[in-house]
């Protein structure tokens, strides 16, 4: 590996017997220039979005970086060692629900504090790189917050050129904590960009991440070359994602990416022993973008997320 990508560890020592450890690189330029910062592994199994940031540094020129880029490649590295999508094992929390942190919490709460201090705050741009968790499947997509930011996270969004992006607005926000979310909330433009799904190794999806993160990098500033020609994309104004009432058998209708009408049936949650089914139908008009794939959902669990137009 070339001498100007620097390979470092974040230790945190707070965590478990011995502290654990967060392998990263950063890539310093020979010329000034912001600081690009692009997190994947938030979730330990979303594995397309992993590789990719592993596949974009190994084929990073060095001598092409303007200012800094940096990349960690697995942020929860406790959640991809017990293979546990969605929270890390040691309280059961989302990670991507409690940045900025607080040093005084719980595990997540502790490495979501030391992520956004050590690889956020002080950034120019930064993006999150996720894919569809183990039991989920999802359309290649860019996410962004209402933010004092928004503008400049919109276009970094586009630059990505994923398919379609959501502007999440405030009244659509089902809390806080997520990395983007943080980040523009304290001026840093950021966003969230899906390729990937049920927790697969891709060809295309990975491709989709290597080049949307190596676009990005020249549309910033951080890699030499020029961006490619805007490319076309489907905008929409939030996402609202339906939860399961109650626990049980969740069986989906409905196509990813394809249009629906306010009242067209979206799937049927019935009782794991077949009784009792719900009809799950639309609250309004727009297009599935996410679902779980897998039968078994508990209370409050995700059902799926349509974008609206």
């Amino acid at each position: 590996m070339p001498d100007e990508i620097v390979a470092k560890k974040l230790h945190i020592p707070e965590l478990g017997e011995r502290g654990i450890d967060i392998p990263y690189y950063e890539i310093k330029g020979r010329r000034e220039g912001p600081q690009l910062t692009a997190l994947a592994g938030v979730h330990g199994t979303e594995y397309a979005s992993i590789a990719a940031a592993r596949e974009f540094v190994r084929d990073l020129d060095p001598d092409a970086v303007s200012g800094t880029i940096v990349v960690v490649p697995i942020v929860s590295v406790t959640s991809f060692w017990a293979r546990s999508p969605f929270v890390v094992p040691e309280d059961g929390k989302n990670l991507n629900r409690c940045f900025p942190g607080d040093p005084n919490g719980t595990f997540t709460d502790i490495l979501a504090h030391h992520v956004f201090e050590t690889f956020i705050r002080g950034a120019d741009f930064m993006v999150d790189m996720h894919c569809g968790d183990l039991p989920e499947a999802l359309e290649p997509l860019a996410i962004f917050e209402e933010s004092p930011v928004t503008d400049a996270s919109r276009e970094m969004a586009i630059a990505y050129g994923l398919g379609h992006i959501v502007h999440q607005r405030a009244e659509l926000q089902t809390g806080g904590g997520r990395s983007y979310g943080s980040a523009s909330q304290i001026g840093i433009p950021g966003f969230v960009a899906e390729s990937g799904q049920k927790g697969l190794l891709e060809r295309d999806a990975i491709d989709r991440h290597v080049a949307g993160l190596t676009n990005l990098a020249r549309f910033v500033g951080v890699l030499d070359g020029d961006p490619w020609p805007r490319r076309e994309v489907r905008e929409h104004r939030g996402v609202r994602t339906l939860r399961a009432e109650r626990a049980g058998w969740w069986e989906s209708s409905v196509e990813l990416g394809v249009p629906v009408e306010a009242g067209d049936l979206l799937g049927t949650l019935s009782e794991v022993w077949g009784s009792g089914v719900m009809q799950i139908r639309a609250p309004e008009a727009g297009t599935p973008l996410f679902l779980t794939t897998n039968p078994a959902v508990s209370f409050d669990g995700v059902l799926l997320g349509i974008a609206l137009d």
